[in-house]
C-alpha cells in the first residue's frame, strides 16, 4: 500500500527527577546530601533511509516517544539518560507542524538525520544544592518535560524523470518498458492509482529514476478523477515527459488532450511548466504510415522535443531514453523538424 501523508505525534522523553539522600554510614554521624541527578530524556530524530518507500508505518501508529530518563539515586549515582529513538524514514519526506503549518525539514538525502523533538533535562540531585550555609537541602530539582509536536508528514518522490497525460495513455506501460518496474497494466482508464518509481538502466552503468503517476484528466484542480493529489510527486523531477495517446479510445483530440493537462499543471504550480519537456507520441504501433504521426508533429510546439515510440513493441524506447540521459546533463536538443 502506498501512503504519501500521515499525521502523527512525537515526544522526547522527560528527564529524570533528581534525589534528595543523605549518607548514612557508620561512625559517620554528619555524612551530607549525596542526591544524584537525574538522566535526560532521549530525542526523537528522523533519518533519511532509501529502503523506505511509503510512510506505512506510520498509519497504523501516531504516537511516537523517545525514553524517559531515569531518576538519580543516593550515594551520588545519576540516572540512566533515556534512549533516543530514531524513526527511518524515505528519502524526500517533508516533516511539518501541523499546528502552525511550517515547514521543519525537507529530508531530500540519504542518510540525512534531524531532530525533530529533544528530550528534557534531568533534575539536579540535592547534592548540587548543598552550600557553605545550607550544608543540608532538603529538596532536588525535577526533571524536563522532552519536547511535543504535532507533525504532518508529505512524501515527494524523488526521481529524475516524471511521466505525465490522460488516463489510459500508456504511462504505465512506458515505465515497464523502459525499467524493470511491474505496474498494474490494463485496457480501462485510472489502471494506476498510485505513483510508481522506476529504475532506467542505460549502457555504460548509467541510470536515472522515472516517476509514473496516475492520469490527469480536464477539471483535475476541482477533484475530477483522481485530482491533483499526486502532482507533488513530480515536482522534484528535473524532466517531464508528456505521454499523448495518437488514438485515443474515446476519439478525443490528441493535442487539445496536451493542452488541457498543460493547463491542468499550470493550476497546481506554474513552476511544473519550467520544467524541461518531452513530449512522446505512444502507440505507433497502432499508425503504420505515421500519417497521423506527422499530423500531430506539426500541431504542436516546435521548440519542445517530439519521439514517437510504442511502448507495447519497444519501438523508439532506446532513443527516447537516450534523449532523456542527455537532457538530464544539461544538453541541448535539436529539432529536426524543417
Amino acid at each position: 500500500m502506498f501512503i504519501d501523508r500521515a499525521k502523527i505525534v512525537v515526544k522526547g522523553g522527560d528527564g529524570g527527577h533528581g534525589c534528595v539522600s543523605f549518607r548514612r554510614e557508620k561512625f559517620i554521624p554528619k555524612g551530607g546530601p549525596d542526591g544524584g541527578d537525574g538522566g535526560k530524556g532521549g530525542s526523537v530524530y528522523f533519518r533519511v533511509d532509501p529502503s523506505v518507500d511509503t510512510l506505512l508505518d506510520f498509519s497504523g501508529r501516531h504516537i511516537w516517544e523517545a525514553q524517559n530518563g531515569q531518576p538519580g539515586e543516593g550515594k551520588n549515582k545519576h540516572g540512566a539518560d533515556g534512549q533516543d529513538l530514531i524513526i527511518p524514514v524515505p528519502p524526500g519526506t517533508l516533516v511539518y507542524d501541523d499546528e502552525r503549518n511550517l515547514l521543519l525539514a525537507d529530508l531530500d538525502q540519504e542518510g540525512m538525520q534531524v531532530c525533530i523533538a529533544r528530550g528534557g533535562r534531568g533534575g539536579k540531585g540535592n547534592k548540587a544544592f548543598a552550600t557553605s550555609v545550607r550544608q543540608t537541602p532538603r529538596y532536588a530539582q525535577k526533571g524536563k518535560p522532552g519536547q511535543m509536536r504535532n507533525l504532518r508528514l508529505e512524501l515527494k518522490l524523488i526521481a529524475d524523470v516524471g511521466l505525465a497525460g490522460m488516463p489510459n495513455a500508456g504511462k504505465s506501460t512506458l515505465i515497464s518498458r523502459c525499467s524493470k518496474a511491474r505496474p498494474k497494466i490494463a485496457d480501462y482508464p485510472f489502471t494506476t492509482l498510485s505513483p510508481v518509481l522506476g529504475i532506467v538502466e542505460l549502457s555504460g552503468f548509467r541510470r536515472f529514476v522515472m516517476a509514473d503517476i496516475p492520469g490527469l484528466i480536464e477539471g483535475a484542480h476541482k477533484g475530477a478523477g483522481l485530482g491533483h493529489d499526486f502532482l507533488r510527486h513530480i515536482e522534484r523531477t528535473r524532466i517531464l515527459v508528456h505521454l499523448l495517446d495518437i488514438l485515443p479510445t474515446d476519439h478525443s483530440d490528441p493535442i487539445a488532450n496536451y493542452h488541457t493537462i498543460r493547463k491542468e499543471l499550470e493550476l497546481y504550480s506554474p513552476k511544473l511548466l519550467e520544467k524541461p519537456e518531452v513530449i512522446v507520441l505512444n502507440k505507433i504501433d497502432l499508425d503504420p504510415d505515421r500519417t497521423l504521426v506527422k499530423e500531430y508533429t506539426e500541431r504542436l510546439p516546435g521548440e519542445k522535443p517530439i519521439l514517437a515510440v510504442s511502448a507495447v513493441t519497444g519501438e523508439g524506447i532506446a532513443e527516447l531514453n537516450e534523449l532523456l540521459w542527455s537532457l538530464g546533463k544539461g544538453k541541448t536538443y535539436e529539432s529536426g523538424r524543417d
